[in-house]
């Protein structure tokens, strides 16, 4: 057996194990946890309130609205916890990820940009379910946890809605 052919079968026989490796470190710490999940929320409201502006499918309008609704009220849920945890919530910003998706999105043709949306969503939401799941899991503060794990489900639901709208366009 060559170096090249030994190479290489100890590259697979590590995929498996490495492909079991999150791609990013979730925060347990509250003071990175808070930050991402307003920047998550953010994102959601202001991507969603952007494409009402030009969507024409209804599906993605009434998906759209459920975004603002829902996530307006889980910002108003963890920054309440986040307070009641001793820790001063900023208001939320985005990420620098976040900040392009939206930009893409504004410079998107209108043709396009409905289906864009979904592709973004289904992307953010696996994030932020990987977050508040985490976050649930093994959080440092008990009032931030309980809004986590209260979370998931909405997220788990928002997930299935998108991949469902995104497989139909």
């Amino acid at each position: 057996m060559n170096h090249k052919s030994l190479i290489v079968g100890l590259m697979l026989m590590a995929a498996p194990a490495l492909a079991q490796i999150p791609a990013k470190p979730m925060p347990k710490m509250a003071t990175a946890y808070v930050p991402a999940a307003g920047a998550g929320d953010l994102y959601e409201k202001m991507s969603s309130k952007l494409v009402l502006k030009s969507a024409k499918n209804a599906g993605v309008r009434s998906f759209a609205q459920m975004m603002i609704s829902d996530h307006g009220k889980t910002t108003i849920q963890v920054m309440a916890a986040a307070k009641a945890s001793g820790i001063k919530p900023m208001p939320p910003k985005l990420m620098p990820k976040q900040a392009k998706m939206i930009a893409d999105l504004k410079a998107a043709p209108a043709a396009t940009r409905e289906k864009m949306y979904l592709d973004q969503q289904v992307m953010a939401h696996k994030e932020a379910l990987a977050l508040h799941q985490s976050y649930a899991a093994g959080g440092d503060k008990p009032a931030l946890m309980k809004v986590a794990a209260s979370a998931v489900p909405i997220v788990q639901h928002h997930l299935e809605e998108v991949q469902r709208l995104d497989a139909a366009m």
